[in-house]
């Protein structure tokens, strides 16, 4: 009787089995997270951005730098000049320079404090003085005097970065090394859904692979000046946009559709 009852209680204290052919259940695979940055936003299909272009050349057929110059050398010192100022501005300032030092030695060997002072109207005229100053003397004891050719050695110049460097470039060479992005045109890539990213040097990327690169020079020029007449940043003119159909931005201030 005390054997029968030890079997009953082990019996009961025995986890239950599994109905037969039950499996347990899988566990679901965690979902993966999005990328935070795609290389370039959904209104890259070919088929747009071929009207986008053709937006831009109905509008903007001989759009150019706006920075006044007469060759590579003047024109990378507007552009050193131009970071944080208006272009209006350093024309202003630039005839004046440009007569008081006409060559890249002359702004090499420039006394830095008078120097400052002449540049002191465009803003940040200690850093675009140092620039200037550096630039020009690397010009001349490493490029005999030129403005260099390729990417790799604007890069090497003192306060060149690759905006700068595209501008030279492509606007007084013809060479087209990449997309100039400033804030106008980082600003449109984003609202034309060319990419979604905020870093420059990953919005040229993606440009360069939306765009085709024989318009890569022109393209930059037309978006800095769409961007100053009508995309402009606090409220866009999309009344007055050629580009408001293949458009649909968050912030559009009128829609056609």
């Amino acid at each position: 009787m005390a054997k029968t009852k030890a079997i009953t209680k082990a019996k009961t204290k025995a986890k239950p089995k599994s109905k037969a052919g039950s499996k347990a259940k899988p566990k679901s695979a965690p979902r993966k997270k999005p990328v935070a940055a795609a290389a370039a936003g959904r209104g890259t299909d070919p088929a747009r951005v071929r009207k986008i272009l053709a937006g831009l050349d109905k509008s903007y057929p001989a759009a150019t730098c706006a920075l006044h110059h007469d060759n590579a050398f003047q024109l990378l010192v507007a552009t050193i000049l131009s970071a944080q100022c208006t272009d209006e501005r350093v024309n202003k300032v630039t005839p004046d320079l440009f007569r008081k030092y006409p060559t890249p030695k002359d702004f090499a060997y420039a006394d830095p404090s008078e120097l400052e002072q002449d540049i002191r109207s465009t803003g940040f005229y200690r850093n675009k003085a140092k620039s200037l100053l550096g630039s020009s003397k690397r010009i001349v004891e490493e490029f005999g005097g030129e403005v260099p050719r390729s990417m790799d050695e604007m890069l090497t110049l003192p306060g060149v970065a690759r905006k700068t460097a595209n501008v030279v470039l492509g606007t007084a060479y013809g060479i087209a090394s990449g997309v100039v992005v400033d804030t106008h045109v980082q600003r449109i890539a984003q609202r034309l859904d060319l990419s979604k990213n905020m870093d420059p040097k990953k919005i040229e990327q993606d440009l360069m692979a939306a765009v085709p690169k024989d318009r890569w020079i022109l393209f930059s020029h037309q978006v800095i000046l769409h961007g100053r007449r009508v995309c402009q940043a606090r409220r866009p003119k999309c009344t007055e946009c050629v580009l408001e159909k293949v458009c649909y931005s968050k912030d559009k201030t009128y829609s056609s559709s």
